[in-house]
């Protein structure tokens, strides 16, 4: 008796830490609908409680036995710990005020503590499926927002065009990035991962999610993607001969998709980039991405300043770079601070031509924004996250093709910093983690009564 009621202790605590994850995601995911309906816009930062609430939840209750579970947890909580340091270490260095400090941690760690806590709760299949059904409920909830903005309201045809098709992301300037961003991802883990649903069903919630990107006009999040599978597709090739006829396959789609941007007028906006002249040495937009890098350490007054960067906050990180404008007179008062580089670089932006012509040539970009803030060495506890993460966590290519995107999108423009894009992401490399456990396990139970 005393067992069981251990068990059903147990399982309520378990969906408490789940319930807790998912509202997390949800606060991440959903907070643009609530403060269209005048709550106040305090509630973008609830995900910054919830997220770490819900791990510390998790690894103080759980009693999972589960060894190689312990021992991915210890790993990505010293990571997340050695990246803490170097965050602190650059504050302290340029007198960063302790909210940037806490915000820009947050805004960079906050996927891999939401990994941390989903690899360390203990799923059953029911609870997997539940915890799954609710993530890709929300991922449905975002296209529908888009189709009807697109198509009931629309809003392509007001101020702004397409970029008013923002999915969940509602009034966020790259809100239609992000609800692209989030309705790919969805896409591309439905279809490898729904292996009971029909062919024919997964493609064409696939065609759903891609026209999605093409009614918000998110030219960005193909590229992201195309060089997301480019990337894990020769990290992981194995056979040279494969590799060679997918390059050659490679080359055939690359030449039809170059005939269908010219002649096809739905994707006619793609010719946007193909101007070579932009892109030489002192090409317009070669000087415009790199910005950053060149005013950066006009302002460095340590050598201590390449390692350490100018302080979280301080260039054009998520939280320098907008955060602090926004939100200024409610994050003043709590000590924040700014550096003139960060306006210098928006000033680049508003003197080019190229400017407000497209994402993918704005200086304020993730990787630039990290290395600004926090240097070299802050960019080298990142990518130890990250190393972690895909060691031990992306147990297979869908996984790592995800990550790979992110990685990508980190060129291009802030998605880096995005929670409500990095956060889903997550949350399906951390399903993707649990489903392969939860599966491992349920053989390894039916092959035990199959033996009796």
């Amino acid at each position: 008796m005393r067992t069981v009621l251990e068990s059903q202790y147990k399982r309520k605590g378990y969906i408490t830490n789940s319930n807790l994850t998912l509202f997390g995601i949800g606060s991440a995911l959903f907070p643009r609908i609530f403060t269209a309906l005048k709550i106040p816009s305090a509630i973008n930062f609830l995900h910054f409680v919830a997220i770490p609430f819900a791990c510390g939840s998790v690894i103080v209750k759980s009693r999972s036995k589960d060894l190689q579970q312990i021992a991915i947890s210890r790993k990505l909580l010293l990571s997340l710990f050695i990246f803490l340091i170097v965050v602190f270490a650059s504050a302290l260095l340029n007198e960063a005020g302790i909210i940037n400090t806490v915000l820009d941690y947050l805004l960079l760690a906050e996927p891999f503590i939401l990994i941390l806590t989903i690899v360390s709760i203990p799923m059953n299949i029911e609870s997997y499926q539940r915890f799954r059904k609710w993530i890709l409920q929300a991922a449905i909830i975002n296209m529908l927002f888009a189709y009807i903005q697109k198509y009931v309201f629309r809003m392509d045809k007001l101020i702004g065009l397409e970029d008013n098709v923002k999915g969940l992301f509602i009034g966020q300037g790259a809100g239609h990035v992000l609800g692209g961003s989030v309705a790919m991802t969805f896409a591309i883990y439905y279809f490898f991962t729904a292996k009971d649903k029909p062919l024919w069903f997964r493609i064409v919630v696939f065609l759903g999610c891609l026209n999605h990107i093409i009614i918000s006009d998110t030219k960005q999040v193909l590229l992201s993607f195309i060089l997301g599978y480019v990337l894990v597709y020769f990290l992981t090739l194995k056979d040279i001969r494969k590799g060679l006829l997918y390059l050659i396959l490679g080359a055939v789609f690359f030449s039809v998709f170059y005939w269908a941007i010219y002649n096809i007028e739905y994707l006619s906006a793609y010719t946007v980039w193909i101007r070579p002249e932009l892109y030489g040495s002192d090409g317009e937009a070669t000087r415009l991405k790199f910005a950053t890098f060149r005013l950066v350490p006009q302002h460095f007054h340590s050598p201590l300043n390449w390692l350490l960067g100018l302080g979280p906050g301080h260039t054009v990180g998520r939280l320098g770079g907008w955060m602090l404008e926004t939100y200024w007179n409610l994050l003043a008062p709590l000590g924040a601070t700014v550096h003139p580089v960060s306006k210098e670089i928006w000033q680049a932006v508003a003197a080019s031509w190229l400017g407000d012509q497209s994402s993918l040539f704005s200086p304020l970009f993730g990787w630039a924004g990290i290395w600004g803030d926090l240097g070299i060495v802050g960019l080298g506890t990142y990518f130890y996250m990250a190393f972690v993460v895909w060691r031990y966590v992306c147990v297979n290519d869908l996984s790592k093709y995800l990550m790979l995107t992110v990685f990508v999108f980190g060129l291009i423009f802030s998605q880096l910093e995005e929670p409500g894009y990095t956060l889903f992401v997550a949350s399906m490399i951390g399903l993707n983690w649990q489903d392969l456990k939860v599966t491992s396990q349920n053989k390894i139970f039916s092959d035990h009564f199959s033996d009796q």
